[in-house]
């Protein structure tokens, strides 16, 4: 499994949970406390627990040069990158990503934007809006396996998680606990509100859990967004293209600007942070999502603001692009850190109930 890396990070857990200076800085600390030892999976579930606010670093006095030389921060983003990989299949298709993951994004987008390019030269429907460019039955032959496939592959690594880490049948309860500290992004911000450290060891800031908020709540605009569509054009007969004022749209224009923003965001501070608390390796696969992501949305709203224009045909090709290509690298990608994560957030939420 992941050997050196487990290795690493118990080591410096066993010290952590000797000392307990940071106990009450996120959910990590707390976690650690409630064991004395320390199996393969417990250090899988709290690598994934971490959210990197890097907050212990800056506070720890074991750090290098101290003989101990402590790097918890950057030794579960290890743990937890290699989990990823591991529950992930096939597992070369992540650990590629992982490392090259602006390419590979870039170049996947670039490529199938020239195919939908090409495609717009196939015969029509004869739809109108973007349906006049490509057609409707076209585009749901394309996208639907490409969003259910990598959803199949998800699960199937969260199933993986959830064994390894020890965990029991799900409450209610619990997966209420974890949403609320999902919403909240309650780890961002060290879990005492004062916020993190991850731009600067002097400086406590909220700005990376507002990004952070910014992406998660402009993603779920727009996931309802494409619901609220499907909808309307299955059940209804309502077709695209919609108005302003529709549900589609009400939805989605916020979630795009949210998401572009929160993307922008978290590239700029990632450029600012510094690599050696993050999994050194992995920088390429994490910006490449980020990247991606904002695109995606970037795209989306130039194409809606080039409606009615010659610029259609060019624009929707490119956002489609970036959409099949954010789909086919889902399960590759960073993406998966939000379900891992909420997982994570759960089987805590059960360890902590089940305390006497």
């Amino acid at each position: 499994m992941l050997h050196e890396p487990i290795a690493e990070a118990r080591r410096q857990i066993e010290i952590c949970n000797a000392c307990r200076y940071c106990e009450g800085y996120c959910a990590v600390f707390p976690a650690i406390t409630r064991q004395r030892a320390f199996a393969d999976g417990d250090i899988t579930q709290l690598a994934n627990l971490c959210h990197n606010c890097r907050g212990c670093f800056y506070a720890c006095q074991y750090t290098a040069p101290h003989e101990f030389d402590l790097n918890l921060p950057g030794v579960l983003a290890d743990v937890r990158a290699e989990s990823w990989e591991t529950y992930t299949w096939p597992v070369p298709a992540a650990r590629l990503f992982q490392s090259s993951g602006v390419a590979i994004a870039a170049a996947l987008t670039a490529g199938l934007g020239l195919l939908f390019w090409a495609a717009k030269a196939l015969p029509s429907e004869g739809g109108s809006g973007f349906y006049a460019v490509l057609s409707h039955t076209m585009m749901v032959s394309i996208f639907t396996p490409a969003f259910l496939l990598p959803l199949i592959v998800l699960a199937v690594a969260i199933r993986r998680y959830w064994r390894d880490v020890g965990g029991g049948p799900v409450k209610a309860v619990d997966v209420i606990d974890a949403a609320k500290d999902a919403a909240q992004a309650k780890n961002l911000s060290g879990g005492q509100g004062q916020g993190c450290n991850f731009e600067d060891e002097d400086r406590f800031t909220n700005t990376r859990r507002w990004l952070h908020q910014a992406v998660m709540w402009g993603f779920l605009l727009c996931f309802a967004s494409t619901s609220a569509a499907t909808v309307m054009h299955y059940a209804f007969g309502l077709e695209a293209p919609y108005g302003l004022f529709s549900l589609p749209k009400l939805f989605g224009i916020p979630g795009g600007v949210s998401l572009t923003v929160g993307c922008a965001g978290l590239a700029t501070l990632k450029l600012k942070a510094d690599p050696a608390l993050g999994s050194k390796t992995r920088w390429g696969g994490e910006m490449g999502f980020i990247l991606l992501l904002g695109f995606v949305a970037f795209s989306g709203l130039l194409l809606y603001a080039a409606t009615g224009t010659g610029f259609v045909p060019a624009l929707l090709a490119v956002h489609l692009g970036s959409v099949l290509a954010f789909f086919i690298l889902l399960p590759y990608s960073k993406m998966v850190h939000g379900a891992f994560r909420f997982a994570a957030l759960v089987r805590d939420a059960q360890t902590r109930s089940a305390r006497p």
